[in-house]
């Protein structure tokens, strides 16, 4: 009896050691191989799921996105239409009849409706400009949406008019708007966002706010209908007042608008309980910090009793939902590098629900990912671990069985050999904090031999890396590096206090903290002195190019998209209002010493690792002038250095997938050009 065993198993240790041989590593194509889900939308009786399954296309060098639709227990997994156009914004009727969907094509976007009964589909708009913030009411007959409503920009002076068939130049752009243009979309046009409503078998689009506001975000009916709540700035001041925000309601029928908040700082979320009685919004008091926990609230549909209910949970919370009962709300939110779905009740009694909750960004580590909620409580949530992007995941509350139903990426990964990831906690060498990171090991990774290390920081900096999935890691990986990436002070989902430590002290210990996880993987074995390499993109680049401006341990670096120099970047961004006194006290012409302190360029002279810089060409955020000012203090100084500006690429430049590549190819060439050979 024991020689079939034996038999048996040497055919299956072959059989696993042949599966095993046949893996190849992640490379660069693989990258539009990739999908995942995103906005996930269980229907009201629980039993489906329709949700945007997300692509690429390597022809048009994109991401794509359709409707898709799986029963909960995993079967009956379909394409909702036979459109091959994008499709987004899937929203269930209250009885769950229906379906409404926005979709785009070249001539613009649309709203549609699916019928499930008849599996029919038809356009019920005919529309300017794209809806956002889709919206059924109670009973079904109408639904509410925010879109632009342009406005002519000004105009200064009146031009003679031309010679017919003369080529002027094209007229100047005039603005006179606080702000005016915003990364990844350019100059904005002029003109407001306004709520909308429309029958939903089709007909007339009314619009039901007015007013030089915007008037965007998530909407809210109230049970009879009447109103709706949203969230907004209708101040005086209101560009001025940028960090401010209100819950207002507005009458569908007469258009009237009452602010129901009144307080300093973003009140935004509002969520009508479904008894009808209580408003939950998300916000704070603006206390004017780099950081601040963004708390939930509930009040009387009037304004009146607002009280905080997560009062004790030091953590943001985000994508609030009511349960069935209206005696608590679904909420998610971050905790040491992971993303969590709880249940909080009116007392302010916490339930973690689920774990690893997003997987939507597919670049780099980062938070995301969404949830929804049936009326029985399950949830329908996109999950995600190191392995995988997103993935559509079922969790009941009583039973916290949570269940992956979909694997939309096994016929990749099944045949791909990826990095481990583990996690490690060590010691701030500045106050004894425990601070997180991740070590990323290449594949079929050999503790007898010495690789390459390389640090990746997070950007932000008030955002926090996590154990999700993420291309550029394991491209990392495949290329015989080991990863290490850090959450250091400031980062989210360690508390207030910890993210709020950046205030007007960054850069600052984030530096210390990042260097003692180098020096805890040295100590471990996992690094090694001689072979130590750092790159970061934005507040990652910032970290890069202060690194290596106090320190000379790094055989080579590549910063991406940095801050050099914090008093002409802060006027230049598109964001240029928005630092004063929450990052640094004061405008740069009233704390120009200040400013100047926490500028990488101030190190500058220290350095002598070879450095890349590397920058999008239409980048506003951190805008090309601020690469440049390091590359060309680096050829002044004769430091091995080089520019690479990716041309139409903005602040995410991941955005494309063929830039994504691009950015990862060429730092791993300049890596390898100073990587020792190898034993």
């Amino acid at each position: 009896m024991q020689k079939p065993f034996l038999l048996f198993f040497v055919l299956s240790q072959l059989w696993i050691n042949c599966i095993s041989a046949q893996k190849t590593l992640f490379s660069y194509l693989d990258v539009y191989n990739l999908e995942y889900v995103s906005d996930p939308r269980i229907s009201p009786n629980g039993d489906m799921v329709v949700y945007r399954r997300m692509g690429f296309d390597i022809m048009k060098d994109k991401s794509i996105g359709q409707l898709w639709v799986i029963n909960t227990d995993g079967t009956k997994h379909e394409k909702l239409t036979s459109r091959e156009v994008s499709e987004s914004s899937a929203r269930w009727s209250p009885s769950g009849d229906r379906l409404a969907f926005v979709s785009s094509t070249e001539e613009g976007s649309e709203i549609y409706m699916y019928w499930f009964t008849s599996g029919k589909i038809a356009k019920i708009s005919q529309l300017p400009f794209s809806p956002s913030s889709l919206t059924w009411s109670p009973d079904g007959t109408q639904l509410a949406f925010s879109m632009h409503v342009p406005q002519t920009p000004p105009v200064l002076a009146k031009m003679p008019e031309k010679p017919k068939g003369a080529k002027w130049a094209d007229a100047p752009r005039i603005t006179d708007r606080l702000y005016h243009e915003a990364d990844g979309m350019g100059y904005i046009p002029t003109g407001f966002n306004h709520l909308f409503v429309v029958p939903a078998i089709g007909g007339a689009v009314r619009q039901i706010t007015k007013g030089n506001y915007h008037h965007r975000g998530s909407l809210s009916w109230s049970l009879k209908g009447d109103k709706i709540y949203f969230s907004g700035n209708r101040n005086e001041d209101w560009e001025y007042d940028f960090r401010n925000s209100e819950v207002y309601e507005v009458g569908v029928t007469n258009g009237s608008i009452i602010a129901i908040t009144n307080r300093k700082g973003p009140d935004s979320n509002p969520v009508i309980s479904p008894d009808g009685k209580r408003i939950a919004y998300i916000g704070f008091e603006d206390k004017l910090q780099a950081f601040q926990v963004r708390k939930l609230h509930i009040m009387n549909v009037d304004g009146s009793n607002s009280t905080v209910i997560s009062k004790d949970l030091d953590r943001s919370v985000s994508n609030i939902v009511w349960d069935s009962k209206s005696a608590g709300l679904y909420f998610g939110y971050d905790d040491k590098g992971n993303s969590k779905i709880g249940h909080i009740t009116l007392q302010g009694k916490v339930t973690k629900l689920a774990d690893n909750k997003g997987g939507t960004s597919i670049g780099r580590p980062y938070a995301g990912g969404s949830f929804t909620v049936s009326k029985s409580g399950a949830i329908a949530y996109t999950q995600t671990r190191p392995e995988y992007p997103s993935e559509i995941a079922i969790v009941h509350p009583k039973s916290k069985k949570v269940k992956k139903i979909t694997t939309l990426n096994r016929a990749l990964f099944s045949y791909k050999n990826l990095g481990k990831v583990e996690e490690v906690w060590y010691t701030s060498s500045i106050d004894q904090r425990k601070i997180q990171g991740w070590v990323v090991y290449p594949p079929n990774y050999d503790t007898a031999k010495k690789y390459p290390f390389l640090v990746e920081n997070h950007g932000g900096p008030i955002l926090n890396y996590g154990d999700r999935f993420s291309a550029e890691m394991q491209l990392y990986a495949s290329a015989g590096y080991i990863v290490f990436y850090p959450n250091p002070r400031g980062s989210t989902g360690y508390g207030e206090e910890f993210a709020n430590l950046l205030y007007n002290n960054y850069p600052g210990e984030d530096y210390n903290d990042v260097m003692d996880g180098v020096n805890f993987c040295i100590k471990k074995g996992i690094a090694q002195e001689e072979k130590l390499y750092v790159t970061g993109g934005s507040a990652g680049g910032i970290m890069s190019a202060w690194m290596i401006g106090k320190n000379n341990r790094f055989k080579a670096a590549v910063v991406a998209k940095p801050v050099m120099n914090w008093i002409s970047k802060t006027l230049v961004a598109d964001n240029y209002f928005g630092y004063a006194n929450s990052r640094y006290p004061g405008q740069p012409w009233e704390n120009f010493e200040g400013y100047w302190k926490f500028s990488p360029l101030s190190l500058v002279g220290n350095i002598k690792t070879p450095t890349m810089v590397m920058v999008g060409m239409n980048d506003l955020r951190t805008p090309p002038s601020e690469a440049k000012q390091l590359y060309h203090a680096l050829k002044l100084r004769k430091i091995e250095t080089v520019l690479v500006e990716i041309p139409g690429a903005s602040h995410g430049i991941a955005k494309r997938p063929s830039n994504l590549i691009t950015k990862i190819a060429h730092t791993l060439s300049w890596f390898n050009k100073y990587n020792e050979k190898k034993e």
